[in-house]
């Protein structure tokens, strides 16, 4: 028998010694265990679940697992991943759960999921979930959990009935989605019952006590790493940036009541701290946030944080992370051209990029890592050159600094204003074209794959006659060419690749998603995709030059 890693767990929480009538719980994350316990959302909710006295929490991950109960009432999954749908669906068969919601008696459990993935757009893996929760765990996961224990003795039926009433709470089967033909977008999406709300709104957790780390091990992806959430969401809302759209409004961690304690608690633990957030940085109280961890008693510490603003890196910051055994630091420039910054709402000048790589330098730091896109609506190749010259900027104001440049494709999101716009398809070429360029000056430059971008942007914009596919795909594996031969096996029964990658939908088009509401109204982001536009150096897209 194997190891397990739940052994050399350091549990910084308690959990609760469940009642003799608890509900049998199993709590997945579709992937290794050492993947999911790096998960803060995976860990925060566990240890919400785990304190509760009403449930029996086991959990499930796909090379481990606590004991596990025979008859479960719900199984629920974090999903972080789209790809990881493979592993949902290996999973439910290792429980003899069926794999279809339809499927399903009330001798099975109610499969749950959350997360990122399933809050963004759920609709494409929505056939194998019965109950779905949209947003923020803190308070949702509680409403559910209080909901379902008063309807535990009934039928399903009623039980879905009862807790699609619960806001944020999503029951895919009690909506009926007609499409204007077999290869077409949507005609209609209803409730089969008016019982039943119309649109399920995302539900936002307002609070200043963010999350942090429930659990520290050795076993994780991040060895013995402590992770403390420090903001969520982002004030800059780039327009193709999920992250931030779909986590509005930015909310900030409290200092006194929040980080410092949170921090404190952490280190009993481990020297190893991780500060995570989409614009960590942007904290009002960013520079006294440093200077606690600055004390000589943190001295030992070692400082880890995720992407940064680029005009907020000083040499303050670079030194602090020195201090700190980090000798690199990460920021998201998108472009070098300033009209594609404003195409997408990133406000940063050149001026200031250059700014942080050369104090980057100075505060003793010895690599920059820079994110940067191609493919994003409105790019020319004019855009592309500009890159490669801001590069050559910083090489040459910051020289020693070691450069590396990740380059992503541009993949619209459901809840962005860039959610209408399809892949460009010509970005494969113009990730070579940086590729034959920056290589020779000795810039790092690591494309993400394209072939997983088209996959990204499919499930993306996906809707529920992707079902069908999903579950032939994941038999072929899953490269592209297994996404193409199985939409050739299914041609006539849901539209072409094509449709949901790379075509520009119609404004007035009605979306997968039309009937689960983020944190904007659809004419908000409509209004942000007209700002995007005007700064197009052609025309825009087809279908959106209606805006």
């Amino acid at each position: 028998m194997s190891f397990s890693p739940f052994a050399a767990e350091h549990l910084l929480f308690t959990p609760t010694t469940a009642a003799a009538d608890a509900v049998p719980v199993i709590f997945a994350f579709p992937n290794e265990y050492s993947i999911g316990i790096t998960s803060l959302g995976y860990q925060v909710i566990w240890a919400r679940l785990a304190q509760r006295f009403d449930l029996e929490v086991s959990r499930l991950f796909t090379d481990h697992h606590e004991p596990l109960p025979t008859q479960p009432e719900l199984v629920g999954f974090s999903v972080s991943w789209e790809l990881d749908y493979i592993n949902i669906l290996g999973l439910l068969e290792s429980l003899h759960i069926p794999l279809r919601a339809t499927q399903r008696n009330e001798e099975h459990p109610l499969v749950f999921g959350g997360g990122p993935v399933l809050t963004a757009n759920p609709e494409p893996f929505a056939d194998f979930f019965d109950v779905v929760l949209l947003g923020d765990g803190e308070t949702l996961l509680d409403d559910f959990i209080e909901a379902y224990q008063t309807v535990r003795t009934a039928d399903r039926a009623a039980q879905l009935q009862s807790l699609a009433q619960v806001p944020g709470v999503y029951i895919p089967s009690l909506y009926h989605i007609t499409y204007q033909d077999l290869d077409g977008p949507a005609a209609s999406i209803q409730p089969i019952d008016p019982a039943i709300p119309a649109q399920v709104h995302k539900q936002t957790f307002r609070g200043n006590v963010l999350s942090a780390s429930t659990v520290v091990t050795e076993k994780a992806a991040w060895e013995n790493i402590y992770m403390v959430e420090v903001v969520r969401s982002c004030p800059e809302m780039c327009r193709f940036c999920l992250a931030s759209y779909l986590t509005l409004p930015f909310r900030t961690a409290s200092l006194e009541a929040s980080l410092i304690p949170a921090i404190e608690r952490g280190l009993t633990a481990t020297s190893r701290l991780g500060l995570l957030g989409a614009s960590v940085t942007q904290h009002p109280e960013f520079s006294d946030l440093l200077d606690y961890l600055n004390q000589p008693k943190y001295d030992s510490v070692r400082l880890s944080i995720a992407s940064v603003r680029t005009n907020t890196v000083d040499q303050k910051l670079a030194e602090t992370l020195v201090k700190h055994d980090t000798r690199s630091i990460t920021i998201a420039i998108e472009s070098g051209s300033e009209r594609v910054r404003q195409i997408v709402n990133k406000k940063l000048h050149n001026d200031e990029i250059i700014q942080a790589a050369v104090n980057a330098k100075a505060g003793g730091l010895s690599a920059l890592k820079l994110y940067g896109m191609a493919g994003v609506p409105g790019e020319e190749m004019d855009d592309l050159d500009q890159t490669i010259a801001i590069l050559k900027a910083i090489k040459k104001a910051a020289p020693g600094l070691r450069l590396t440049l990740g380059c992503s494709t541009f993949v619209p999101k459901a809840h962005t204003p860039f959610q209408w716009v399809g892949v460009n398809r010509q970005v494969e070429k113009r990730l070579k074209y940086l590729q034959k360029q920056l290589r020779p000056q000795g810039i790092d430059f690591r494309p993400e794959s394209y072939n997983w971008s088209v996959i990204q942007a499919l499930i993306s914009r996906g809707d529920r006659r992707l079902s069908t596919l999903l579950e032939l795909v994941r038999h072929y594996g899953d490269t592209l060419g297994s996404y193409r031969r199985a939409f050739k096996e299914l041609r006539g029964q849901l539209p072409p690749l094509e449709y949901y990658v790379h075509t520009d939908w119609p404004t007035d088009q009605i979306l997968p998603w039309e009937h689960l509401q983020g944190p904007l109204p659809k004419a908000t982001l409509l209004k942000h995709l007209t700002s995007a536009t005007e700064h197009f150096a052609e025309s825009p897209p087809t279908g959106l030059s209606n805006n």
